[in-house]
């Protein structure tokens, strides 16, 4: 039986969608261990999980909940307490014998990619946001930087021409990619994703879309190494 580590950034838009995919999981015969941190784990409704999901809970610095204006020491607590979880559940896991077979990480947690290699187990990301926001990222960090930022900075109102997507202005394009951002915090954990993957030998993204929503987006990354 396949055994899913499933691990997610302490925010509801984050924990709801991989609560979903871990229900999905169980229902193709998988067992998911949900790793969480103490702070979402106290906001989630207390209600008795389905056969096959088990919660584990650590902590990440800040068990009463953290602020965007202390985003990047939250992050290095989160990733410092998290890495020292997922390893010690996996080696745990695997001698009491229930082998965790996968990894699965979730947006701003590139960081469990590099646990997963060092223990020598296969991860996956879940991109819980539309395949798009994907494309754009992807583009954004190979070589069409200078294009979303110019016309997202001096055309606002222009279309934005990226290969395989429809046109785009800047409405369409990630709030962390915009001008008006102030998270500077994001974009680093963002391309470190997508560095992340390009360790990999054969990596994939699992994302929360399915084909008739988003045809054309699903399609534009033609490079073979990146499945999505």
């Amino acid at each position: 039986m396949a055994h899913i580590l499933l691990v997610t950034f302490p925010a509801q838009g984050h924990v709801n969608p991989s609560l979903q995919f871990a229900k999905r999981l169980i229902h193709l015969g998988a067992q998911v261990t949900f790793a969480i941190t103490i702070s979402a784990h106290r906001r989630m409704i207390k209600s008795p999980p389905p056969d096959g999901l088990s919660f584990v809970t650590f902590s990440d610095g800040y068990d009463d909940g953290f602020s965007l204006d202390d985003a990047q020491n939250h992050f290095d607590q989160f990733k410092c307490n998290g890495s020292k979880t997922l390893t010690h559940l996996i080696v745990s896991s695997a001698n009491q014998g229930r082998p965790i077979t996968c990894l699965v990480y979730t947006l701003l947690l590139p960081w469990a990619a590099d646990v997963a290699r060092e223990v020598h187990l296969p991860s996956t990301l879940l991109w819980i946001q539309p395949a798009m926001v994907l494309d754009i990222y992807y583009y954004y960090f190979n070589g069409f930087a200078d294009v979303i930022r110019n016309d997202n900075n001096d055309y606002p109102s222009s279309s934005i021409k990226l290969p395989g997507l429809p046109l785009l202005t800047s409405r369409d394009l990630p709030s962390f990619l915009l001008a008006s951002n102030t998270h500077t915090f994001a974009l680093p954990i963002i391309q470190a994703h997508f560095e992340a993957l390009e360790k990999e030998n054969n990596p994939r993204v699992l994302v929360n879309t399915f084909d008739a929503l988003e045809p054309e987006a699903l399609k534009a990354i033609e490079r073979a190494s990146l499945e999505i």
